[in-house]
């Protein structure tokens, strides 16, 4: 959850403070009047280009610049993101980015992928909401046992080879070892949950947020939350651990992918920025996403805005880029091999 307001404003202060008044005054006049761009590495309506969307016009104001949305979908937001790793590291192009994709995509080595997560300067994490297991609204599945008990083919809705969609539903076939077609090539959540609904997929793994507008909409029907922790909009759905009895096996792959989706929704900058420059978006997204009012019409849409600081994001991005065993890296390949 975010901290209190007096504790953000506290560590606005020392973020700044950290930077001389003359540094200070040079970063706000760099800024002023600037056009800044959020890239986003999805199409438009999806929830990555919602959000940047909504933290947009907040952040122009404390920057005093032009905040724009720029969509760059494709290859599940690596080409957005390989974009962004070359970018000149000057301020004017930030990103709000699915880290567990990018994640994923770096573990399992894929060739479209062309950064390092270790490297990005981080400016904060906006939220790690847990992921939904969708069906289409007229499906006879209503359960995680139904769907077991189906025996059937399931055709998964996806983006491209490293997108979160399709790795929750790779991680969620290999674990309850369904039959599966990952199926990539739709422009973010909206169009998969869309191709679900008009019955050319059978699933489709959403972020909460999205997932309960899509369900409030009709559009679709959820089975279960995957990982530990339930959805604040789908308490009455189980999570998978509750769902089924799991094997010890299923157990770990779910773990391991919950771990990695606390990745969530990053916002990074190119690497080798400025120390001065970078303390000084830091802190102005650190503003930006404790102001009441963001936060209040957050709610409002069902967009919920939960700070994490810039330096434990690194650390998480540290943390689960490097922090795992070759045979676990092995295994990772393997399932993620079919989300293509």
């Amino acid at each position: 959850m975010s901290r209190p307001l007096s504790s953000a404003l506290v560590g606005l202060a020392f973020c700044l403070s950290v930077l001389p008044a003359s540094a200070q005054d040079a970063e706000k006049a760099f800024f002023a009047g600037k056009t800044v761009r959020i890239v986003v590495g999805s199409a438009t309506g999806g929830g990555y280009d919602i959000y940047s969307r909504l933290i947009a016009p907040y952040l122009g104001k404390v920057l005093n610049a032009t905040v724009i949305v720029e969509n760059q979908p494709g290859a599940g937001g690596l080409i957005s993101l390989n974009r962004l790793y070359v970018t000149e590291p000057d301020g004017l192009a930030l990103t709000l980015a699915n880290g567990t994709s990018a994640a994923f995509a770096q573990l399992t080595d894929q060739q479209g992928a062309r950064f390092d997560l270790a490297k990005f300067g981080y400016l904060a994490t906006v939220g790690a909401p847990p992921g939904l297991w969708l069906v289409g609204p007229d499906s006879p599945i209503k359960t995680v046992k139904d769907a077991i008990a189906a025996k059937m083919k399931w055709r998964w809705a996806a983006s491209g080879p490293a997108d979160g969609l399709g790795n929750g539903a790779a991680f969620t076939c290999e674990a309850l070892k369904l039959d599966c077609q990952i199926v990539p090539g739709y422009g973010g959540s909206a169009q998969s949950g869309l191709a679900v609904t008009r019955g050319e997929m059978d699933a489709v793994y959403v972020p909460e947020s999205s997932a309960n507008n899509f369900v409030k909409a009709k559009q679709n029907l959820a089975i279960a939350t995957i990982g530990r922790k339930k959805s604040r909009w789908f308490l009455d759905k189980p999570t998978i651990f509750e769902a089924i009895e799991l094997n010890e096996d299923a157990h770990w792959l779910f773990d391991f992918f919950t771990g990695v989706e606390e990745m969530g929704r990053i916002m990074m900058v190119p690497p080798n920025m400025p120390k001065a420059r970078l303390a000084y978006l830091q802190a102005a997204i650190k503003e930006t996403l404790h102001n009441p009012q963001l936060i209040a019409e957050g709610e409002r849409t069902e967009r919920i805005i939960e700070y994490l600081d810039p330096e434990s994001t690194l650390k998480n991005a540290q943390t689960i880029v490097t922090n795992v065993t070759p045979e676990q890296k092995k295994r990772v390949q393997t399932i993620l091999a079919r989300n293509k």
